[in-house]
């Protein structure tokens, strides 16, 4: 795999106004759905009105998106693993992945590892619709990212 190179950290602290724009009512053009991308997928390819998103669930999105442009690639690629995890849960090569991961500390965590948590708290606690306007302003910060993970999900096809 080949190492890449990621930059641009931002201050999770420090809004723009960019920080204070109104939530989407809709979606003109997204990627495939985390519905679409799960194997116990129940309602593929029904298609519904987006609900908007929350204000808090807004805020929770920009920090996570703050907290991965200060990411290094190790952490990055830690933060992949997570979100394919969650995109198609019960596949045994993600659980694998997230078990190698796992291991004994005596020290207290670090901040990455408490973003981590608190992303997957925030995460657990959105929407299908909440979920799929993170990854789709995630792609619009980094492509390349999304991309690399739409194809990892593809990976799973067919492994248990």
């Amino acid at each position: 795999m080949e190492a890449q190179h990621w930059s641009g950290a931002t201050d999770c602290c420090a809004p723009t106004t960019d920080d204070f724009q109104s939530a989407p009512q809709g979606v003109v053009s997204s990627p495939p759905s985390l519905e679409n991308l799960s194997c116990t997928s129940p309602n593929a390819g029904q298609v519904r009105q987006p609900e908007p998103i929350s204000y808090v669930t807004l805020q929770e999105q920009r920090c996570v998106l703050s907290w991965f442009q200060g990411w290094s690639g190790i952490q990055r690629e830690r933060f992949l693993q997570d979100l394919l995890g969650k995109a198609v849960p019960g596949k045994v090569c993600t659980l694998l992945d997230s078990l190698s991961s796992l291991q004994v500390k005596d020290h207290l965590p670090n901040i990455f590892e408490c973003q981590l948590r608190l992303w997957t708290q925030w995460f657990e606690s959105w929407g299908e619709e909440e979920r799929n306007h993170f990854l789709h302003i995630l792609e619009e910060r980094d492509p390349q990212f999304v991309s690399h993970f739409y194809s990892c999900v593809a990976g799973t096809a067919g492994r248990d």
